[in-house]
């Protein structure tokens, strides 16, 4: 195992320098929480998809294959299919808006008074896709150090604490790209080939499986609508997601290189489900679905491309949880301290400081959360449960309906969040019906609202199509940014 801890100690230096070259970028509050809006389409594509694509996406996709086969791969598809839908038709009018947070993009388009609500829920939806991403190093490190679980979250938490409090966003775009070269050397261009020769290619594999590991629906159509619901509409709407979108340095890098990012997820959806079908056929009574990517690597990998491998999973965990960090510090920040206190900070260097204070105090929030917690399932469930029912609809009816009123938004928010939450109690945590019925309730309130409510201001619709269009003042940037960047 030498070989295997030296890459992995390496890569997790490298991690580290990266966060202190980007300290050196970090000079302006723009700098610090979108990279100077300076993006170029090859840095914003790798990205872009390293964030959407975590633990989750690997650990739990290749779970996801082994207990349903080809099927599993609905939920990172249905991850692309909204990266895609995001990028297409909104991404360009997002990147316009030149703000820092969707909160910002609500007081925006509504005349303000509903930044606070919506900036607590959108909060705690970040916080608790960062505390998943962080309890799966233990996962991780179990596998490669047999570490105790509290040593492996509070390393892995710390280090990604480190860089991404020292750099802000450009410590965590460097690191972001070296982890998708990481995850698509690790997992599609090693793991997957070498899985399925080991299975004993695809004919084997269809002699020894039933008929529905190979059934494109055999996960079921409920579960897929939820995938759909939850996930696709999770992507349209998410601060992490936003926060990237804003690093872009024009309409056209956000909308193709996020359209590139899109498909790539549709293949590494695809590669997690076959390579969680092998792990069934090598090794068909594993305790837990969770356990094949572990175990698969663990026991069929060389010395060397094993490290690799795990190197990989450490990539998609990390990415996912430092941009969960930047987006749960900038929310709890710009949304709700500053509103709350009432007043600005003096200059653009105190607002780097400041938010790289917050990065710091959530960071510590996030891995002592992490220790207390054991169910990621439930946590993301919770996550995107609020995120979708609270503000899918105040934020789609801001850009697509013109009629919607902040007194609808703040309706549309209240309502379908304590629908979600008294839903979840009665019904439980993995049940379907929350979502479902607390999108229906926020929809209605949003609509209802709206509706028996004064329109919005016509300078305030003059001040948001004026955004939309392009034509606000443009941020001071720093040094510009070269082309293939």
């Amino acid at each position: 195992m030498a070989v295997d801890y030296t890459v992995i100690v390496v890569y997790l230096a490298g991690m580290l320098a990266m966060g202190w070259w980007g300290m050196r970028r970090a000079r302006s509050k723009s700098d610090f929480l979108v990279a100077g809006r300076r993006l170029g389409p090859a840095m914003y594509s790798g990205t872009m998809a390293a964030i959407v694509l975590g633990g989750a996406s690997t650990i739990g996709g290749v779970g996801l294959g082994y207990q349903y086969g080809l099927s599993g791969a609905w939920m990172v598809f249905t991850i692309g299919l909204g990266l895609l839908a995001l990028s297409v038709f909104f991404s360009a009018r997002i990147a316009r808006l030149k703000v820092y947070t969707v909160s910002e993009m609500l007081d925006l388009r509504y005349g303000g008074r509903a930044g606070v609500i919506s900036g607590v829920v959108m909060w705690a939806y970040t916080l608790m896709l960062a505390v998943t991403s962080t309890i799966a190093y233990a996962t991780i490190f179990d596998v490669l150090f047999d570490m105790n679980r509290t040593v492996a979250i509070i390393l892995g938490g710390s280090i990604v604490v480190a860089y991404s409090t020292l750099g802000g966003m450009w410590s965590i775009t460097l690191t972001d790209m070296v982890q998708f070269v990481v995850k698509t050397i690790g997992v599609l261009l090693l793991l997957l080939p070498i899985a399925v020769v080991k299975a004993g290619g695809f004919s084997e594999m269809k002699a020894e499986l039933p008929t529905s590991y190979f059934d494109p629906l055999g996960i079921g159509g409920e579960t897929i609508f939820t995938y759909v619901l939850i996930y696709t509409f999770g992507m349209l709407i998410g601060q992490d997601i936003w926060q990237r979108v804003f690093t872009a340095r024009s309409d056209r890098t956000a909308r193709w290189g996020g359209t590139v990012a899109g498909t790539y997820c549709l293949a590494y959806a695809l590669a997690g489900a076959v390579i969680g079908t092998a792990a069934r056929v090598l090794y068909p009574k594993l305790g837990s679905p969770d356990d094949a990517f572990a175990t698969i690597v663990k026991d069929e990998l060389p010395v060397g491309v094993r490290g690799l491998v795990l190197a990989a999973a450490l990539a998609a965990v990390m990415s996912t949880s430092s941009g969960a960090l930047i987006a749960c510090a900038t929310v709890a920040n710009n949304d709700i301290w500053s509103r709350l206190r009432g007043k600005a900070t003096s200059g653009d260097h105190d607002e780097v400081q400041g938010n790289r204070a917050f990065i710091l105090i959530m960071g510590l929030g996030v891995i002592g959360t992490a220790i207390a917690l054991n169910n990621v399932v439930e946590a993301l469930t919770v996550a995107y449960n609020l995120l979708v029912g609270g503000l899918l609809v105040p934020i789609l009816g801001g850009l697509l309906w013109k009629r919607g009123t902040v007194q609808g938004a703040l309706a549309a928010v209240t309502v379908g969040s304590l629908a979600v939450i008294g839903l979840m109690a009665g019904y439980g945590i993995l049940a379907n019906e929350p979502v479902y019925y607390g999108l229906l309730a926020s929809l209605a309130a949003y609509a209802v609202v709206s509706l028996v409510t004064k329109p919005t201001d016509a300078t305030v619709l003059a001040t948001w199509r004026e955004r939309l269009d392009g034509r606000a003042a443009p941020e001071p940037t720093s040094e510009p940014i070269s082309a293939s960047r």
